[in-house]
């Protein structure tokens, strides 16, 4: 029988279970992802009531065996915070990414804090698309798929100036610029530093870091993507966080 008390967590999905419970997905600092149930979450008279919200730093506490627990109490830890409308998506493909890149009951703390310092920071209003490319090379680095980024699949040093063609697994390749999916070798040094102050840089780094999450993804595919595209395609958005 597991106990845990006041762990620091986030609630990546959660839905409804019979007539008043949920069954809810968090992922926690120091015990990965975790499958929690929520009983009597939905009565008029729960405690939970307003607590189990996106986006939201909390303390939870859970008993059980196996992977799905009783989830015990929660409440907020620090400050209540809020994802602006315009920005719900960004933070829906945050937790899509957890949920079908991590794997449940595994500890991944420099994962969670990562996590938490961009929900943070796009609920401060910092710009939204180089947050994003922050979080996903983070993430792929922390789940074990860093980027080569500085030297070819020969062990080329990477010129800034030339023209690449990226894949996860043999790293950047030389090519010309007119090749489909080049991406600029400057480009490549800001991502291996998270700069991204250049459009181009950042557009680059965009086309990199999704080949390399789609590589991941194992032909899954990720609904907010997929939200987020028909949503343009009806009003055109002025930036493209996704």
């Amino acid at each position: 029988m597991q106990r845990v008390w006041l762990a620091p967590a986030y609630v990546l999905h959660q839905y409804a279970y019979r007539d008043t419970s949920r069954i809810v997905e968090v992922f926690s600092s120091d015990y990965g992802r975790l499958t929690l149930f929520a009983r009597g979450a939905n009565g008029p008279k729960s405690c939970l009531r307003g607590v189990l919200r996106p986006f939201q730093r909390m303390l939870v506490s859970w008993s059980g065996r196996g992977e799905a627990y009783q989830l015990v109490t929660a409440e907020i830890d620090g400050l209540v915070t809020n994802l602006a409308p315009n920005r719900l998506m960004s933070g829906f493909y945050l937790n899509e990414l957890l949920l079908k890149l991590t794997e449940r009951c595994d500890p991944h703390p420099e994962i969670f804090f990562s996590y938490a310092s961009c929900v943070q920071a796009l609920c401060d209003g910092e710009v939204e698309e180089p947050t994003l490319r922050r979080f996903e090379k983070r993430l792929l680095n922390d789940l074990g798929y860093g980027l080569e980024l500085a030297r070819t699949g020969d062990g080329v040093p990477v010129e800034r100036d030339g023209y690449y063609r990226f894949a996860l697994q043999s790293g950047p390749q030389l090519c010309v610029a007119e090749a489909p999916g080049a991406v600029y070798g400057q480009s490549l040094a800001d991502l291996q530093a998270e700069s991204f102050g250049d459009p181009r840089s950042l557009r680059d780094a965009k086309r990199v870091l999704r080949a390399a999450i789609d590589a991941c993804l194992d032909g899954r595919s990720l609904k907010s993507r997929e939200v987020a595209l028909a949503l343009r395609h009806r009003e055109p958005l002025p930036q493209e966080g996704l």
